[in-house]
């Protein structure tokens, strides 16, 4: 039987010492590594690498980690591969701005190289729950859950999600009609273990309930506590 194939690690940021410094812990963890110090090469040498999973640095010259994450998104070739950010800015409105972007993790630097191996261990973990599943076919409303082929559509028409926003909604759907925490998802989308930042969850449902439309409102807020997948449609529930 042959071996995994290794994951796939780009590590983006204009200074050497901190490239050099994790791609030396991921190579040690099994990963094939590239770096790259020169933001403005970064979108061409994703492109030809196709990575699993990115480290961007946020504050760079001429090309910053907010607009590279925003390229990345928007590339149909790496729109899904999962984006890290590794960065100096730690103030909670640089954690959401990152997260707003498309980002599924936030790291501030100085960092642990044993956290930030452990967070794409996670990451790559997560995705390929995601990938491993049987076939099945969700829906609740419009939205349709393709847990096998990986897609979301709304009225027949495919979403662009990111593999954080495509387990928070399948989790939710699997689950409908029950309240699921804050605490609860962190722990079951994001891995955590413990309560790292709450409002990583309130961020992401924002933006898939933007994503979502006219079906967002099949995600009810349950104040002080967390969300869930209604049963039916809040206008349909009037008596």
């Amino acid at each position: 039987m042959s071996e995994p194939k290794a994951k796939k690690i780009l590590v983006v940021d204009d200074e050497s010492d901190v490239t050099e410094l994790v791609a030396y812990h991921l190579k040690a963890k099994g990963f094939q590594v590239e770096t790259v110090n020169d933001p403005n090469s970064s979108i061409g040498l994703a492109r030809s690498f196709l990575p699993d999973l990115v480290i961007l640095d946020v504050m760079m010259p001429d090309l910053n980690g907010i607009q590279i994450c925003r390229m990345l998104r928007a590339d149909p070739k790496l729109k899904r591969v999962p984006v890290v950010f590794l960065t100096a800015k730690a103030e909670e409105a640089d954690r959401i701005a990152g997260l707003e972007t498309g980002a599924d993790d936030y790291l501030s630097k100085p960092f642990s190289t044993k956290e930030l191996v452990l967070r794409i261990q996670s990451i790559l973990r997560r995705v390929a729950d995601g990938a491993s599943h049987s076939e099945r076919r969700m829906q609740v409303g419009q939205i349709v859950l393709d847990v096998d082929r990986h897609e979301v559509a709304v009225n027949g028409t495919p979403l662009d999600l990111t593999a954080t926003e495509f387990k928070l909604l399948h989790l939710l759907m699997e689950r409908r009609g029950r309240v699921q925490t804050r605490e609860h998802l962190l722990i079951n989308v994001w891995n955590y273990e413990t309560e790292i930042e709450t409002r990583t969850v309130d961020t992401h449902v924002r933006r898939l309930r933007e994503k979502l439309g006219g079906e967002a409102d099949w995600i009810e807020t349950i104040r002080g506590v967390g969300y869930r997948m209604a049963e039916r449609k809040p206008e349909a529930c009037s008596t």
